[in-house]
């Protein structure tokens, strides 16, 4: 997807200014880093534990990332804005949302990396739901890897009870991508049972990395190193 060299920079700006403050307030944690492609499009299953999960996910990685979003989200006048500018993608659970996945394929065929919940909705206990099959069709379709995402104190955070967030740990952890060639040898119970063992893995890690005490300031200065590297 084409962007000017504005909507490339702002957003640059915004997600190192965000980093910071996930860093400094949540002792934000990142591995797995050195799964994300490095080109291509690709499919980022992730675990679903609060509202700030797509920003969350989208601080881990030097690329942009695309985000799916429910259309009745773009009739807010101060969020509108915002989910447009960070290319979301309306999508209408009640009509079926065919345009939204139209849309997903054509930015993933076209190099994009897109992000979506196969739980379908946010957990309820913080543990991780049963995957629903709809990502299935669009893996098998765009012909991109799927690459396994997990979250870990999003939902202590931001519970679905809580009307606002309130202090905690924050953790994520990026898996290996299962690649385009496996997803079209596998059958779709196959492919759901390997995705969720994935990030269930991932899950693990990111509890385990969570609970490890180390300053924001460093766990980012580190993380950073690691990744320039």
């Amino acid at each position: 997807m084409h962007r000017t060299f504005a909507q490339r920079l702002v957003y640059d700006i915004l997600r190192a200014l965000a980093r910071l403050v996930v860093v400094w307030f949540f002792r934000f944690r990142v591995t797995g880093r050195q799964h994300w492609p490095a080109a291509g499009g690709a499919l980022v299953c992730a675990n679903h534990q609060s509202y700030l999960d797509p920003p969350l996910v989208g601080l881990t990685c030097s690329r942009r990332m695309t985000y799916l979003g429910r259309t009745t989200l773009f009739e807010n006048k101060l969020l509108a804005p915002i989910i447009s500018f960070l290319d979301t993608i309306p999508i209408d659970r009640e009509g079926g949302g065919l345009s939204g996945l139209k849309e997903t394929l054509r930015r993933l065929k076209g190099g994009d990396m897109v992000l979506i919940f196969p739980e379908g909705t946010r957990t309820s206990d913080g543990q991780l739901q049963p995957l629903k099959p709809g990502f299935i069709a669009v893996a098998r379709r765009s012909k991109v890897p799927l690459v396994p995402v997990a979250l870990d104190g999003a939902y202590d955070i931001w519970p679905r009870t809580s009307p606002l967030p309130r202090g905690g740990r924050l953790a994520v952890v990026i898996g290996e991508p299962i690649s385009a060639a496996e997803v079209s040898q596998l059958s779709d119970e196959e492919l759901i049972e390997k995705l969720t063992r994935r990030i269930k893995q991932c899950l693990d890690e990111a509890r385990q990395l969570r609970g490890r005490r180390r300053s924001g300031l460093q766990a980012f200065v580190a993380d950073e190193c690691r990744h320039v590297a």
